[in-house]
């Protein structure tokens, strides 16, 4: 069995961490704690929720329970991207509740990748900050035509959002990859450390007030009450803040399905090498596949660089061997290698994974029951940097009750999300939806032009 630490020494966001962000942090809950809000999971959603609270009612009392330690999860494991992705796209949203919401959701979500720049500059966190946005290559005519066709939906729905079509050329002065005919890029993305951001947020927390109580799993969620196997929290909110790992609370089996992206990172890689990749000002880039992949040029110069692929697990059971498969590792080393051949010549120093969670209509949500007190946030479906403190500071409006915030008006709030279905349904829509998104990848690659099972995997994920 892989213990939790072993876990985190392959984790290069972690090996990097300087001494001062390794410090304890909380102690494991015993007896019974009284508090104003208890908030499940120390990742990003619970601490920044914690973090606005503090800001605007500091005489509230705020208890977290954390089943490892503060960041254990994807909030110290992701690919670093403080993007303004939503799960969701415009179109879909725009359909659903109105193109006006559509746009206020990506003003929010576009003002959130700066609001996390705003307060790790206010108190002088070193998170490796660099806002070159995000450029994504389109490297088949499928997958061109499918950029172009997106850009003419988006203009023809009236929706701006800043996203601009790049011609081959264009794309390559940024990303010298391979195979390039095209590409999309926005400015509405920034590269950090993420193990840097989730251990300030942390330390800053606790240091104001919030206690944080760690190893310590919670057994059983309920209005007014969270219970672990040596104490509980009374409080007259409950905050549910633990995406993939949802699955592991009593009764929530089928509200997020737990999902791995596994990542690899290259050793600091020099000069006359990054001559050949380019990404000079940090952009983070992607390529237009199905099967998503996404990277970033580190502060220290490394390729840090992951992707889905893994199989879901039977019963949304959360095995760490998952994040550990060699093949899924192999498989993004090879990918990296095609993007940038130079690559080859460069040792890979680091490989491990992470849980991130997937409602079934592939919609995050946020909300709060007034009645019972229990809110919750998630479903970021591996966008969560940015989204987990737009949630956090709607949390944190919702508790406070600042009814005309207009962050409560937003669609995603209050959403909710069907349950997902029983096994072994679960398991075999899963498996298929990733057995048709690398089929169509394969088939777009080969032939350059749109995949049937590119369109299953649209509607399938309600885009």
């Amino acid at each position: 069995m892989t213990s939790a630490s072993d876990m985190l020494d392959r984790v290069l966001w972690w090996d990097a961490l300087p001494e001062q962000l390794r410090e304890p942090l909380g102690e494991p809950l015993v007896g019974q704690v009284d508090a104003d809000v208890a908030i499940i999971g120390a990742g990003y959603t619970g601490l920044w929720t914690a973090y606005y609270l503090q800001q605007q009612v500091p005489s509230l009392r705020i208890a977290i329970v954390e089943k490892h330690i503060a960041g254990y999860g994807a909030s110290g494991r992701n690919g670093g991207w403080a993007s303004a992705l939503f799960p969701q796209d415009h179109e879909a949203i725009a359909k659903r509740a109105g193109l006006p919401a559509a746009i206020a959701m990506q003003q929010a979500m576009n003002h959130s990748v700066d609001e996390i720049g705003r307060v790790a500059a206010d108190h002088g966190w070193d998170i490796d900050w660099a806002k070159g946005g995000t450029i994504v290559a389109a490297r088949s005519l499928a997958q061109w035509n499918a950029m172009r066709e997106r850009e003419a939906h988006l203009r023809a729905a009236g929706i701006d959002s800043d996203e601009r079509l790049l011609d081959a050329q264009q794309t390559l002065d940024m990303m010298h990859a391979t195979d390039v005919v095209g590409g999309v890029y926005t400015p509405h993305c920034a590269a950090i450390q993420p193990a840097k951001l989730v251990r300030h947020l942390a330390q800053h927390v606790v240091e104001s007030g919030a206690q944080l109580f760690e190893t310590s799993p919670a057994l059983a969620v309920e209005p007014g009450i969270v219970r672990t196997p040596t104490g509980s929290v009374r409080a007259r909110y409950v905050i549910r803040a633990t995406e993939g790992y949802t699955a592991e609370i009593p009764g929530q089996r089928r509200t997020l399905l737990p999902f791995y992206s596994l990542m690899v990172a290259t050793e600091p890689l020099p000069e006359s090498t990054w001559d050949q990749i380019g990404l000079a000002d940090r952009p983070t880039f992607s390529d237009g596949r199905h099967l998503v992949i996404y990277g970033q040029r580190t502060a220290d110069n490394r390729l840090a660089f992951g992707g889905r692929g893994a199989p879901y697990t039977f019963g949304s059971k959360i095995q760490s061997q998952t994040e550990l498969d060699g093949r899924i590792h192999r498989m993004l080393e090879a990918t990296l290698v095609d993007l940038f051949p130079v690559v080859r010549q460069h040792r890979f120093t680091h490989a491990w994974g992470g849980t991130l969670g997937i409602s079934r209509d592939w919609w995050a949500s946020v909300g709060l029951d007034p009645v019972t007190g229990m809110g919750w946030a998630g479903g970021y479906v591996g966008d969560g940097v940015g989204t987990s403190n737009l949630a956090g500071r709607t949390l944190a409006a919702l508790i406070a009750g600042r009814t005309g915030d207009p962050l409560l008006t937003l669609p995603w709030v209050d959403h909710r999300s069907r349950a997902w279905e029983p096994e072994p349904l679960r398991w075999a829509a899963t498996t298929i939806g990733l057995k048709a998104t690398e089929a169509a990848d394969a088939i777009e690659s080969k032939t350059g032009k749109p995949s049937v099972f590119g369109r299953l995997v649209g509607s399938l994920t309600g885009h």
